[in-house]
Protein backbone atom coordinates (compact mmCIF):
# COMPACT_ATOMS: atom_id res chain seq x y z
CA UNK A 1 0.00 0.00 0.00
CA UNK A 2 1.21 3.50 -0.85
CA UNK A 3 0.37 6.79 0.91
CA UNK A 4 1.36 10.28 -0.23
CA UNK A 5 1.72 12.94 2.46
CA UNK A 6 1.64 16.56 1.25
CA UNK A 7 3.41 19.06 3.51
CA UNK A 8 6.75 19.61 5.20
CA UNK A 9 5.80 21.05 8.59
CA UNK A 10 5.50 19.61 12.08
CA UNK A 11 2.09 17.99 11.59
CA UNK A 12 3.15 16.39 8.30
CA UNK A 13 6.30 15.08 10.02
CA UNK A 14 4.21 13.69 12.90
CA UNK A 15 1.88 11.91 10.46
CA UNK A 16 4.90 10.47 8.65
CA UNK A 17 6.14 9.11 11.97
CA UNK A 18 2.76 7.52 12.74
CA UNK A 19 2.41 5.97 9.30
CA UNK A 20 5.99 4.64 9.52
CA UNK A 21 4.79 2.28 12.24
CA UNK A 22 3.04 0.29 9.50
CA UNK A 23 4.57 -1.73 6.68
CA UNK A 24 3.56 0.64 3.90
CA UNK A 25 5.26 2.79 1.28
CA UNK A 26 5.21 6.52 2.12
CA UNK A 27 5.76 9.23 -0.46
CA UNK A 28 6.44 12.60 1.12
CA UNK A 29 6.11 15.84 -0.83
CA UNK A 30 7.96 18.87 0.54
CA UNK A 31 8.35 22.28 -1.07
CA UNK A 32 11.83 22.87 0.41
CA UNK A 33 14.52 21.23 -1.75
CA UNK A 34 17.21 21.65 0.91
CA UNK A 35 15.00 19.89 3.46
CA UNK A 36 14.58 16.99 1.03
CA UNK A 37 18.34 16.68 0.60
CA UNK A 38 18.80 16.76 4.38
CA UNK A 39 16.14 14.10 4.94
CA UNK A 40 17.71 11.79 2.36
CA UNK A 41 21.15 12.16 3.94
CA UNK A 42 20.42 12.44 7.67
CA UNK A 43 16.93 10.89 8.01
CA UNK A 44 15.22 13.66 9.92
CA UNK A 45 13.39 16.89 9.08
CA UNK A 46 15.88 19.73 9.72
CA UNK A 47 13.19 22.35 10.38
CA UNK A 48 10.36 20.59 12.24
CA UNK A 49 10.38 17.83 14.88
CA UNK A 50 14.04 17.29 14.12
CA UNK A 51 14.31 14.66 16.87
CA UNK A 52 12.08 12.28 14.90
CA UNK A 53 14.17 9.64 13.15
CA UNK A 54 12.75 8.81 9.72
CA UNK A 55 12.97 5.36 8.14
CA UNK A 56 14.61 5.61 4.69
CA UNK A 57 13.37 2.15 3.73
CA UNK A 58 9.75 3.28 4.12
CA UNK A 59 9.84 6.98 3.23
CA UNK A 60 10.74 8.60 -0.07
CA UNK A 61 10.74 12.44 -0.19
CA UNK A 62 9.71 14.22 -3.40
CA UNK A 63 9.88 17.77 -4.70
CA UNK A 64 7.72 16.97 -7.74
CA UNK A 65 4.15 16.69 -6.48
CA UNK A 66 2.89 14.97 -9.61
CA UNK A 67 5.45 12.19 -9.17
CA UNK A 68 4.63 11.91 -5.48
CA UNK A 69 0.94 11.36 -6.27
CA UNK A 70 1.38 8.66 -8.90
CA UNK A 71 0.36 5.20 -7.76
CA UNK A 72 -0.76 6.12 -4.25
CA UNK A 73 -4.05 4.87 -2.88
CA UNK A 74 -4.23 7.50 -0.13
CA UNK A 75 -3.34 11.20 -0.14
CA UNK A 76 -2.92 13.03 3.17
CA UNK A 77 -3.04 16.85 3.18
CA UNK A 78 -0.93 18.39 5.94
CA UNK A 79 -0.19 21.94 4.83
CA UNK A 80 -1.68 25.17 6.23
CA UNK A 81 -5.07 25.94 4.72
CA UNK A 82 -3.82 29.32 3.49
CA UNK A 83 -1.33 27.54 1.20
CA UNK A 84 -3.50 24.67 -0.08
CA UNK A 85 -4.72 26.48 -3.20
CA UNK A 86 -1.21 27.57 -4.27
CA UNK A 87 0.33 24.16 -3.57
CA UNK A 88 -2.23 22.34 -5.72
CA UNK A 89 -2.70 24.99 -8.41
CA UNK A 90 -0.90 23.08 -11.18
CA UNK A 91 -2.04 19.56 -10.33
CA UNK A 92 -4.06 17.71 -12.97
CA UNK A 93 -7.39 16.54 -11.49
CA UNK A 94 -6.81 13.11 -13.02
CA UNK A 95 -4.00 12.49 -10.53
CA UNK A 96 -6.56 12.44 -7.71
CA UNK A 97 -9.12 10.22 -9.39
CA UNK A 98 -9.80 6.98 -7.54
CA UNK A 99 -7.76 8.03 -4.51
CA UNK A 100 -8.92 8.54 -0.94
CA UNK A 101 -8.11 12.07 0.26
CA UNK A 102 -7.56 12.65 3.99
CA UNK A 103 -7.35 16.19 5.33
CA UNK A 104 -5.14 16.85 8.31
CA UNK A 105 -5.72 20.58 7.80
CA UNK A 106 -7.58 22.36 10.60
CA UNK A 107 -8.44 25.52 8.74
CA UNK A 108 -10.35 26.97 5.81
CA UNK A 109 -9.23 28.01 2.34
CA UNK A 110 -9.30 31.79 2.98
CA UNK A 111 -10.11 33.16 -0.46
CA UNK A 112 -13.16 30.88 -0.74
CA UNK A 113 -14.31 30.57 2.89
CA UNK A 114 -14.55 26.82 2.33
CA UNK A 115 -13.53 23.80 4.33
CA UNK A 116 -10.51 22.16 2.74
CA UNK A 117 -12.48 19.05 1.72
CA UNK A 118 -15.27 21.17 0.18
CA UNK A 119 -12.78 23.26 -1.79
CA UNK A 120 -10.95 20.13 -2.88
CA UNK A 121 -14.18 18.41 -3.94
CA UNK A 122 -15.23 21.40 -6.05
CA UNK A 123 -11.85 21.97 -7.69
CA UNK A 124 -11.04 18.37 -8.54
CA UNK A 125 -14.58 16.99 -8.96
CA UNK A 126 -14.16 14.27 -6.33
CA UNK A 127 -17.15 12.75 -4.46
CA UNK A 128 -17.36 13.79 -0.81
CA UNK A 129 -17.38 10.12 0.18
CA UNK A 130 -13.77 9.85 -1.01
CA UNK A 131 -12.68 12.32 1.68
CA UNK A 132 -11.81 11.95 5.31
CA UNK A 133 -10.67 14.37 8.01
CA UNK A 134 -8.38 13.86 10.98
CA UNK A 135 -9.58 15.21 14.33
CA UNK A 136 -7.55 15.55 17.52
CA UNK A 137 -6.72 16.12 20.31
CA UNK A 138 -3.19 15.56 19.14
CA UNK A 139 -0.16 17.86 19.07
CA UNK A 140 2.69 16.99 16.74
CA UNK A 141 5.23 17.65 19.47
CA UNK A 142 3.73 14.90 21.65
CA UNK A 143 3.68 12.47 18.73
CA UNK A 144 7.42 13.09 18.41
CA UNK A 145 7.78 12.07 22.06
CA UNK A 146 5.49 9.05 21.53
CA UNK A 147 3.07 10.30 24.17
CA UNK A 148 -0.22 8.40 24.17
CA UNK A 149 -2.52 10.18 21.73
CA UNK A 150 -6.01 9.79 20.26
CA UNK A 151 -7.22 10.55 16.74
CA UNK A 152 -10.67 10.34 15.16
CA UNK A 153 -11.15 9.95 11.41
CA UNK A 154 -14.39 11.28 9.96
CA UNK A 155 -15.88 10.55 6.55
CA UNK A 156 -19.33 10.34 4.96
CA UNK A 157 -18.16 6.91 3.81
CA UNK A 158 -17.69 5.07 7.09
CA UNK A 159 -15.48 2.47 5.37
CA UNK A 160 -13.07 5.22 4.32
CA UNK A 161 -12.95 6.48 7.91
CA UNK A 162 -12.47 3.00 9.31
CA UNK A 163 -9.74 2.03 6.84
CA UNK A 164 -7.66 5.13 7.49
CA UNK A 165 -8.20 4.88 11.23
CA UNK A 166 -6.65 1.42 11.01
CA UNK A 167 -3.69 2.85 9.09
CA UNK A 168 -3.01 5.41 11.83
CA UNK A 169 -3.53 3.14 14.81
CA UNK A 170 -0.22 2.20 16.42
CA UNK A 171 1.40 1.60 19.79
CA UNK A 172 1.15 5.27 20.83
CA UNK A 173 -1.95 6.37 18.85
CA UNK A 174 -5.45 5.05 19.45
CA UNK A 175 -8.00 5.78 16.72
CA UNK A 176 -11.75 5.92 16.22
CA UNK A 177 -13.97 6.67 13.24
CA UNK A 178 -17.24 8.57 12.70
CA UNK A 179 -19.32 9.93 9.80
CA UNK A 180 -19.53 13.62 10.84
CA UNK A 181 -16.84 15.05 8.56
CA UNK A 182 -18.39 18.54 8.28
CA UNK A 183 -18.95 18.80 12.03
CA UNK A 184 -15.41 17.67 12.79
CA UNK A 185 -13.88 20.11 10.30
CA UNK A 186 -15.91 23.12 11.42
CA UNK A 187 -15.28 22.33 15.09
CA UNK A 188 -11.53 22.14 14.36
CA UNK A 189 -11.65 25.54 12.66
CA UNK A 190 -13.58 27.03 15.57
CA UNK A 191 -11.30 25.63 18.29
CA UNK A 192 -8.36 27.48 16.71
CA UNK A 193 -10.33 30.72 16.97
CA UNK A 194 -11.09 29.99 20.62
CA UNK A 195 -7.41 29.29 21.29
CA UNK A 196 -6.56 32.70 19.82
CA UNK A 197 -9.09 34.32 22.14
CA UNK A 198 -7.69 32.41 25.12
CA UNK A 199 -4.20 33.56 24.24
CA UNK A 200 -5.26 37.19 23.79
CA UNK A 201 -7.05 37.38 27.13
CA UNK A 202 -4.23 35.52 28.91
CA UNK A 203 -1.71 37.95 27.41
CA UNK A 204 -3.81 40.79 28.79
CA UNK A 205 -3.58 39.31 32.27
CA UNK A 206 -6.80 37.29 32.60
CA UNK A 207 -6.35 34.21 34.76
CA UNK A 208 -7.37 30.57 34.80
CA UNK A 209 -10.82 31.35 36.20
CA UNK A 210 -11.71 33.48 33.20
CA UNK A 211 -10.24 31.01 30.73
CA UNK A 212 -12.34 28.20 32.16
CA UNK A 213 -15.46 30.32 31.71
CA UNK A 214 -14.46 31.23 28.17
CA UNK A 215 -13.73 27.64 27.13
CA UNK A 216 -17.06 26.41 28.52
CA UNK A 217 -18.82 29.23 26.66
CA UNK A 218 -16.80 28.39 23.56
CA UNK A 219 -18.12 24.83 23.55
CA UNK A 220 -21.65 26.23 23.49
CA UNK A 221 -20.65 28.64 20.72
CA UNK A 222 -19.12 25.87 18.63
CA UNK A 223 -22.20 23.69 19.13
CA UNK A 224 -24.55 26.49 18.04
CA UNK A 225 -22.52 27.22 14.93
CA UNK A 226 -21.89 23.61 13.86
CA UNK A 227 -25.52 22.60 14.40
CA UNK A 228 -26.66 25.58 12.34
CA UNK A 229 -24.33 25.06 9.38
CA UNK A 230 -24.38 21.25 9.42
CA UNK A 231 -27.38 19.83 11.30
CA UNK A 232 -26.70 16.25 12.43
CA UNK A 233 -26.64 14.02 15.46
CA UNK A 234 -23.20 14.29 17.07
CA UNK A 235 -21.61 13.77 20.47
CA UNK A 236 -20.16 17.25 20.85
CA UNK A 237 -18.46 16.40 24.15
CA UNK A 238 -16.36 13.59 22.67
CA UNK A 239 -12.62 13.91 22.13
CA UNK A 240 -12.98 14.78 18.42
CA UNK A 241 -14.74 18.02 19.41
CA UNK A 242 -14.33 18.95 23.08
CA UNK A 243 -10.97 17.20 23.46
CA UNK A 244 -9.52 19.04 20.48
CA UNK A 245 -10.79 22.34 21.86
CA UNK A 246 -9.28 21.75 25.30
CA UNK A 247 -5.80 20.80 24.11
CA UNK A 248 -5.64 23.76 21.73
CA UNK A 249 -6.94 26.24 24.29
CA UNK A 250 -4.63 25.16 27.12
CA UNK A 251 -1.50 23.50 25.73
CA UNK A 252 1.97 25.04 25.65
CA UNK A 253 2.28 23.57 22.14
CA UNK A 254 -0.72 25.47 20.76
CA UNK A 255 0.56 27.93 18.16
CA UNK A 256 -2.86 29.65 18.06
CA UNK A 257 -2.80 30.26 21.81
CA UNK A 258 0.82 31.46 21.55
CA UNK A 259 -0.06 33.82 18.69
CA UNK A 260 -3.01 35.21 20.65
CA UNK A 261 -0.88 35.63 23.75
CA UNK A 262 1.50 37.85 21.80
CA UNK A 263 -1.41 39.97 20.55
CA UNK A 264 -2.70 40.32 24.11
CA UNK A 265 0.74 41.52 25.24
CA UNK A 266 0.72 44.28 22.62
CA UNK A 267 2.36 42.73 19.54
CA UNK A 268 1.03 43.75 16.14
CA UNK A 269 -0.36 40.95 13.96
CA UNK A 270 2.59 41.21 11.58
CA UNK A 271 5.18 41.11 14.36
CA UNK A 272 3.48 38.14 16.02
CA UNK A 273 3.41 36.24 12.71
CA UNK A 274 7.11 36.86 12.16
CA UNK A 275 8.09 35.81 15.67
CA UNK A 276 5.88 32.70 15.70
CA UNK A 277 7.60 31.36 12.54
CA UNK A 278 4.69 28.98 11.99
CA UNK A 279 1.15 29.45 10.68
CA UNK A 280 -1.60 30.08 13.22
CA UNK A 281 -4.59 28.68 11.30
CA UNK A 282 -7.00 30.54 13.54
CA UNK A 283 -5.93 33.94 12.23
CA UNK A 284 -7.30 33.19 8.76
CA UNK A 285 -10.22 31.16 10.11
CA UNK A 286 -11.54 34.13 12.12
CA UNK A 287 -12.24 36.10 8.96
CA UNK A 288 -13.75 33.13 7.09
CA UNK A 289 -16.12 32.15 9.90
CA UNK A 290 -17.06 35.80 10.45
CA UNK A 291 -18.02 36.09 6.78
CA UNK A 292 -20.04 32.87 6.89
CA UNK A 293 -21.83 33.91 10.08
CA UNK A 294 -23.05 37.12 8.45
CA UNK A 295 -25.57 34.88 6.68
CA UNK A 296 -26.21 32.45 9.55
CA UNK A 297 -26.66 34.94 12.37
CA UNK A 298 -25.43 32.64 15.13
CA UNK A 299 -24.65 34.27 18.47
CA UNK A 300 -20.84 34.09 18.66
CA UNK A 301 -19.33 36.58 21.13
CA UNK A 302 -15.90 34.90 21.22
CA UNK A 303 -15.64 35.00 17.43
CA UNK A 304 -16.76 38.64 17.40
CA UNK A 305 -14.19 39.54 20.08
CA UNK A 306 -11.34 37.87 18.17
CA UNK A 307 -12.38 39.33 14.81
CA UNK A 308 -12.66 42.82 16.27
CA UNK A 309 -9.18 42.67 17.80
CA UNK A 310 -7.41 41.09 14.83
CA UNK A 311 -9.19 42.67 11.88
CA UNK A 312 -10.90 45.84 13.11
CA UNK A 313 -8.08 47.12 15.34
CA UNK A 314 -10.46 47.41 18.28
CA UNK A 315 -9.11 48.43 21.65
CA UNK A 316 -8.15 45.33 23.62
CA UNK A 317 -9.63 46.70 26.83
CA UNK A 318 -12.94 47.76 25.27
CA UNK A 319 -13.30 44.48 23.39
CA UNK A 320 -12.50 42.55 26.57
CA UNK A 321 -15.08 44.47 28.60
CA UNK A 322 -17.74 43.70 26.00
CA UNK A 323 -16.77 40.01 25.92
CA UNK A 324 -17.00 39.74 29.72
CA UNK A 325 -20.58 40.99 29.67
CA UNK A 326 -21.62 38.43 27.04
CA UNK A 327 -20.23 35.29 28.70
CA UNK A 328 -22.25 33.29 31.20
Amino acid sequence: MSVTVIGGGSWATALIKILSEKNIKIKWWLRNIEAIKHIKKHHHNPEYLSSVELHPSKIKPYHNLKEALKGSEWVVLAIPAAFVEAALADVNPELFQGKKIISGVKGMVPSHNLLVTDWFSEKFNIPKGNFGAIAGPCHAEEIALEKQSYLTIASENIDTAKDFAELLACRFVKTAFIKDIDGVEYAAVMKNIVALACGITHGMGAGDNFQAVMVSNAMLEIERFVNKISPAEREINSSAYLGDLLVTAYSQFSRNRTFGNMIGRGYSVKTAQIELKMIAEGYYAVKSIHEINKHLGVKMPILDFTYGVLYKNQSLLKAFEKLKEQLI
